[in-house]
């Protein structure tokens, strides 16, 4: 029992020693601030980002219509040359003679998601200035690569674009020339 009071004094020795010694100790201001305020704080935050992501992600979608059908030829390579663009555009890219900075593979993407993608990809390289993609979309059953070139049409950017030469996916692939201040692609 001697030995429990012994115990107790030493510890209530501790104790006012310790409030002696930090008796003088000022508590910090920022640990006064509530739960509530930070809380507050974030969720403003966090709205903000929000808004800001579905601002820029709306300014790069482009919609394009499913029911627009392009006059495009049957016969030989996909390709098409915007009427106000010369041909001889569409000759370098069947030639090989741009190379795509950036590549989009569509492979097992829907047709809502692979014009979603489409719309970004051609939004990033006008916003960067590239004036050649590739966007890769498959033999399979053929529904990106028959959908693909009537979308594609419908763009602004879209000055041509031509079925990709072999060493760029050939006719599982396009390559899309992009309007630019002046195109600088060349090999």
């Amino acid at each position: 029992m001697a030995e429990k009071n012994t115990g107790q004094a030493s510890q209530e020795d501790d104790f006012a020693l310790f409030r002696e010694t930090m008796g003088a100790v000022k508590p910090l201001q920022q640990d006064k601030i509530s739960p509530d305020k930070h809380a507050r704080r974030n969720e403003k935050k966090r709205v903000q980002r929000t808004a800001t992501q579905q601002h820029k992600q709306a300014s790069a979608s482009f919609a394009f219509s499913d029911i627009y059908q392009a006059a495009l030829p049957d016969e030989g390579p996909v390709r098409y040359c915007r009427e106000d663009v010369s041909t001889h555009y569409l000759k370098q890219l069947r030639r090989g003679n741009y190379y795509p900075e950036l590549i989009l593979d569509l492979h097992g993407l829907t047709r809502e998601t692979a014009k979603l993608e489409l719309s970004a990809l051609i939004h990033t390289a006008h916003k960067q200035l590239i004036d050649c993609v590739g966007v890769v979309h498959g033999i399979g059953s053929g529904i990106l690569k028959g959908t693909l070139p009537h979308l594609l049409v419908q763009h602004p950017h879209v000055m041509a674009f031509h079925q990709a030469p072999l060493e760029y996916g050939g006719q599982g692939a396009l390559l899309v020339l992009l309007e630019t201040a002046e195109p600088t692609g060349f090999k």
